[in-house]
């Protein structure tokens, strides 16, 4: 009796990870879209993941900005008698829970096939969207974009869903269902669309008991790209708000940094003088230029020498503006010795001990070193 020939397993090839950049884009432009909501949609969707959680429909309360939705927003709801969650901890349960399953096949679809994938630059395709495009898109989208407008609102707004700026986790999925051709369960797949679907048509939206609030999208999105092989960009309008809603609200960001509105709008030495918080007063700094700011809060040039431990810039001293809270300083004007993530040399700024007279003493300070120790450097970092 012979013994029944036995097709060979089908073993499926990851796709062409040239589609990256256009899959990646497509999602980009969800996260950052400025069209107005498709409202019908966004509640239905809304609706189906009410349902999952066992609740009915929600009366549906539209907002013009998430700021605005924060006042919309019914209190919290804590634990019935019973032990059960309120909605929104439901739905966060159904989210987490779909997340953790996609990556359990995502790790089970490699470790089955065993095939090693194409190359790109000594990288696998799963390495390039694990550690290269996934955490772009999640710098991006969840910690640029919608990290500014977390930190612009006045106060906590509790359990949330950011709707289009959702794609940055989405897209990770769709890239390995498209690209690398992994396969997850039918249902799962139907949950994963009602998300994609969410991050296609809203914005921000907070679940509650019979409440969902949902925000508006934004009128104007602002972003710079920056020298990345995975796409990465970040929130910067030097000429106005990165953000804006249809209610004026707005978030300002200078190269990545959320910032207060004057630091873009009327940058002044007598603001930046009195700011406090560092980043704020380097980003309003970099925004007037160096020159500039020494000429408009009249500082005086002390001394200057070429910096050892960067060949071809100087270092510059001088007085420092007064600061009441502070101790008197003298002011370092030194170059960056590494590129910035944008391929430019920073000129900073450090605030040192008023004794220093030669800016090769300062700068070994900066290090714990002397000024003869410093200029023995052939190169910082």
């Amino acid at each position: 009796m012979s013994t029944p020939r036995r097709e060979p397993r089908r073993i499926p090839v990851p796709g062409d990870v040239s589609r990256v950049p256009e899959i990646r884009d497509e999602w980009l432009r969800h996260a950052l879209s400025t069209e107005p909501a498709e409202r019908g949609t966004g509640e239905a969707v809304i609706s189906e993941l009410y349902a999952l959680a066992g609740q009915s429909p929600p009366e549906f309360v539209r907002a013009s900005s998430p700021a605005a939705a924060v006042a919309l927003i019914p209190p919290a709801q804590t634990l019935s008698l019973g032990g059960d969650l309120p909605v929104e901890g439901r739905i966060a349960t159904l989210v987490t829970s779909l997340r953790e399953r996609l990556d359990q096949y995502i790790g089970a679809w490699r470790n089955r096939y065993r095939q090693p994938d194409p190359p790109r630059d000594g990288a696998s395709v799963r390495e390039f969207l694990n550690n290269g495009v996934a955490p772009a898109l999640r710098r991006t989208i969840r910690d640029s974009v919608a990290g500014a407008l977390r930190g612009e609102l006045a106060t906590s707004s509790g359990l949330h869903w950011y709707g289009q700026q959702d794609a940055y986790w989405v897209a990770h999925y769709d890239l390995h269902q498209r690209v690398d051709g992994v396969r997850f369960a039918a249902d799962d797949v139907a949950q994963l669309e009602l998300w994609a679907t969410l991050a296609r048509s809203c914005g921000w939206w907070w679940p509650r008991e019979n409440v969902c609030v949902v925000a508006d999208r934004p009128l104007v999105v602002r972003t710079e790209q920056l020298p990345s092989d995975y796409g990465e960009a970040r929130l910067h309008n030097g000429n106005g708000p990165a953000l804006a809603f249809s209610d004026g609200w707005t978030v300002h960001a200078w190269h990545g940094t959320r910032v207060p509105p004057w630091v873009i709008d009327a940058p002044t030495a007598d603001r930046i003088t009195g700011e406090r918080n560092v980043e704020v007063r380097r980003c309003a700094i970099e925004h007037v230029g160096w020159a500039a700011f020494i000429e408009d809060a009249g500082l005086r040039l002390l001394a200057r020498a070429d910096d050892p431990g960067n060949p071809g810039s100087e270092l510059l001293l001088y007085d420092a503006w007064p600061e009441p809270w502070r101790t008197p300083a003298r002011l370092l004007l030194a170059v960056n010795g590494s590129v910035e993530r944008d391929g430019t040399r920073r000129r900073y700024g450090l605030r040192v001990p008023a004794g220093f007279d030669h800016p090769l003493d300062a700068a070994g300070w900066t290090y714990g070193l002397s000024g003869a120790q410093y200029a023995q450097l052939s190169r910082r970092t």
